[in-house]
């Protein structure tokens, strides 16, 4: 897919610039390669490379930097560590990244309370080594180490999500700055309130497009008793499929249950030295809780798994094997782009309800066949969510147009089964098209918002919506 990006108007990019490098000095960056790493995610887009970049180090930062923009009509990209998967950072329409990797403090530890406050920058690893020695984590784990800021930005889920749930689930308030540089905070650190409209949700999954995160406050929790891993094996993909969606409605709390496919375990096997599975479906499962409580949610999974003809668990109770467990499925992306050196990954994903998840595997898997590409799927498959992966040639049109429009047809396929075009990925702008389609009466509301709050459209524009 080709992006001619729209260049800025030049007048205003003069001036904007001009008054950032007088305020700002060497923080701000006009060299290319800059540029180009932060017009660059993880996904399959082109890189479009914004005009300048900002290391910001501050909320009363961000703020400044915003409010010159804004008096110039000059775009503004939020940007954390680059580990979206839909285009997000791409400056379509030229303009300033704002760079928040050096906002990475965490600001407080209410550990009575079970809340945190951090600024935007702090990925999820720091957070959960300094929390490390007071018995608390944070529980959302998308794989990446993104940003706490940029989870927010895309409403991440991953592993646990299917008993955490989301960032959605998890963020108490927000300190934003808006479009025209007022700094704003959503809300207080009460767990609950029934005071105002709820800015905080509408924020979070915003992907930059209404403002910028700065800070987050958030909930984290007590480290469980005990955990355990498992792996478990089917012959067939529909039977691993059941037993997670038997499990789900059986009502076992499992902390975390992954699906891979063969294609996607033999990667694994091969990239991260796993030993003793082979290239089969499988289940990867975690289980938190007390001793007792871990070892009757296990005999329960394990009871339905081989009654649909799984194999016996393979168990990772020390930190290290379930470390290594875990590690292994966070590379899965990389592991399958190690079986065909040289090429890209196409990530996709959909979420659809659990009653119909074994359904949209099996068709997309006998679709996929048909298209003769290699695509390894692996799933959050506890809350219906599931990935592909095209490892394909950027340079081949053909590959290309198959991956497309097979992705295409998923897309379609989820929204037909009342699921999403994306559980965890975002829009960003390759999914605008299907966004429209998920949700047309809810679009045109969301450009009404997007016009109150950003009527120049400065932040992020070209992302979730198009705005004619």
């Amino acid at each position: 897919m080709q992006v001619n990006p729209v260049a800025s108007d030049a007048t205003a990019r003069a001036a904007a610039l001009a008054a950032l490098q007088a305020r700002f000095g060497d923080r701000i960056s006009t060299g290319e390669a800059i540029r180009r790493q932060h017009g660059t995610d993880e996904s399959y887009h082109p890189t479009v490379a914004p005009d300048a970049v900002f290391f910001a180090q501050s909320t009363e930062e961000v703020s400044q930097a915003v409010t010159i923009c804004a008096a110039h009509k000059w775009p503004v990209i939020p940007f954390g560590v680059g580990t979206s998967l839909e285009g997000g950072v791409a400056a379509l329409h030229g303009g300033l990244s704002i760079d928040l990797s050096g906002m990475n403090a965490v600001l407080e530890v209410n550990a009575e309370d079970l809340d945190v406050r951090v600024q935007a920058g702090v990925t999820r690893k720091q957070l959960n080594e300094h929390l490390r020695d007071t018995g608390l984590f944070f529980p959302i784990d998308p794989g990446a180490d993104a940003s706490i800021g940029g989870m927010c930005a895309t409403r991440a889920s991953g592993t646990n999500a299917v008993r955490d749930g989301t960032m959605r689930d998890k963020v108490l308030s927000l300190t934003v700055v808006m479009a025209d540089g007022r700094v704003v905070r959503t809300a207080r650190r009460a767990k609950k309130s029934a005071a105002g409209y709820d800015l905080t949700r509408l924020f979070v999954g915003s992907e930059g497009t209404l403002c910028v995160i700065t800070e987050i406050q958030l909930k984290v929790y007590g480290i469980p008793e005990a955990i355990s891993a498992a792996v478990c094996q089917f012959a067939d993909l529909e039977s691993a499929v059941n037993t997670c969606i038997l499990t789900i409605q059986t009502g076992v709390p499992v902390a975390r249950v992954e699906l891979l496919d063969d294609a996607q375990m033999a990667a694994c096997i091969a990239h991260s030295k796993l030993e003793g599975l082979e290239a089969m479906p499988t289940l990867f499962f975690e289980f938190h809780g007390t001793s007792a409580g871990v070892v009757e949610q296990a005999e329960t999974v394990q009871g339905i798994a081989q009654e649909l003809g799984g194999t016996d668990f393979q168990w990772a109770t020390k930190p290290e094997d379930r470390s290594k467990l875990w590690e292994a499925r966070h590379n899965a992306y990389y592991a399958a782009l190690a079986q065909r050196p040289g090429s890209k990954g196409w990530p996709t994903d959909v979420c659809v309800p659990i009653s119909r998840l074994a359904e949209c595997i099996v068709e997309t898997k006998k679709d996929l066949k048909e298209t003769g590409l290699y695509a390894p799927l692996v799933g959050h498959v506890g809350d219906g969510n599931f990935h592909l992966v095209y490892v394909i040639d950027p340079s081949s049109e053909d590959e290309m147009r198959r991956a497309k429009e097979h992705s295409d047809r998923m897309v379609l396929r989820a929204l037909a089964m009342e699921g999403t075009c994306t559980g965890e990925h975002g829009v960003g702008y390759g999914k605008i098209e299907f966004l429209a389609a998920e949700l047309p009466e809810a679009v045109p509301v969301m450009r009404a918002v997007k016009q109150a709050l950003d009527p120049d459209n400065i932040m992020n524009p070209g992302k979730l919506f198009r705005m004619n």
